[in-house]
């Protein structure tokens, strides 16, 4: 990644290596995130069902898509069944909670389970790299998919599993507005993990693997342990979302986690920043509102130029395939990066340049 300027006020330093590993760079940085969830805990006394359905979403598939950060962003292996991880996770909390284990230690355990499957897929990639990776991981998502239809203990087959409505002490989460505070637990959870984890010394092992595996395998990191951990890691974010999207939509069907929620899993973190935290959920924001945002502007414009109203469809469709396109050609570390170029530029103004 191109070197950002991101600089400290004047007087806020650092001198000792603890003091500059802390969690968030400086104290507005920290008062900002406490703001934001904040806010997001206010939304429901505000907002009504659409928007807070949208947060609940956004959130979902921000932590799934933080775990496939960690597998490609900071490790550098790709995953083409990130999708597929996605609903084995709604598929095992809705078998575990189905037999009598409630929802809330469902989820955690939904994880595991989902953990323990990648690290079996994740095997391949102690051998396999670039393109033979990714097919392998194709394959992953080919063979889940086939064993969600197949699985009728499991999964219910072709007919799909009801989820259980989550519940806190016999109070039900039966609402946006209720369900919202679960996802947004999570969330916390989620992204203070993997913030802290890039921290560790297991955190930079993965991000040795990526840059460069042969010096990193000289400085006697074990390439196998960890490249089988960041699938593991990966895997327990998706089975975690997975799980928090089954017992939010009460019904899981195998025809929700194909090949394209893979992809759009991919656009997520390509689009908000690999390797970044934060930009996990701004590239979730970003897929589930541009084909929405597309819709307005399609309907507007079809109010002066009929004929767009019969192509709506498409230009919806076609509307995540070309941000994808064009983030990659024009600004392909993601939104993060240019958010930390306009906050440096207006740090260093007037001597931006």
């Amino acid at each position: 990644m191109a070197h950002v300027p991101n600089p400290r006020p004047t007087g806020d330093f650092r001198a000792t290596y603890a003091a500059d590993r802390t969690l968030f760079r400086t104290r507005n940085e920290t008062m900002a995130v406490l703001a934001g969830v904040v806010l997001v805990a206010l939304c429901p006394l505000v907002f009504g069902g659409y928007v807070l359905s949208q947060l609940i979403l956004i959130g979902i598939y921000g932590i799934a898509a933080l775990g496939l950060n960690v597998l490609t962003g900071m490790t550098g292996q790709i995953s083409l069944g990130h999708g597929a991880f996605f609903g084995f996770g709604a598929f095992a909390s809705a078998w575990i909670s189905g037999n009598g284990i409630p929802v809330l230690i469902a989820i955690p355990l939904a994880g595991l389970m989902t953990m323990a499957v990648g690290m079996i897929f994740g095997i391949p990639a102690a051998r396999l790299k670039g393109l033979y990776l990714a097919i392998a991981t194709l394959a992953s998502q080919y063979i889940l998919q086939d064993f969600f239809a197949r699985a009728d203990w499991f999964t219910g087959g072709t007919y799909g599993s009801l989820a259980e409505t989550a519940s806190v002490f016999g109070f039900q989460l039966n609402s946006d507005a209720r369900y919202l505070y679960l996802v947004l637990f999570w969330v916390v959870i989620a992204f203070v993990a993997v913030a802290n984890l890039a921290r560790t010394r297991d955190g930079r092992a993965l991000v040795a693997v990526r840059d460069h595996y042969l010096s990193a395998e000289i400085m006697g990191i074990n390439l196998t342990r960890y490249r089988i951990l960041s699938f593991g890691i990966s895997s327990f974010f998706a089975g975690i979302g997975g799980a928090l999207y089954g017992h939010y939509l009460g019904f899981v069907s195998a025809e929700g986690f194909t090949i394209l929620l893979s992809i759009e899993f991919l656009a997520m973190i390509i689009i908000g920043g690999l390797g970044s935290v934060s930009g996990s959920l701004l590239g979730a924001a970003f897929i589930l509102l541009l084909p929405q945002a597309m819709e307005v502007f399609a309907n507007g414009v079809a109010t002066v130029v009929p004929a767009i109203a019969q192509g709506t469809a498409y230009i919806k469709q076609m509307s995540v395939g070309a941000a994808i396109i064009l983030f990659l050609v024009l600004e392909p570390e993601g939104l993060v990066h240019r958010w930390r170029m306009t906050r440096a530029s207006w740090k260093l103004f007037p001597f931006s340049h």
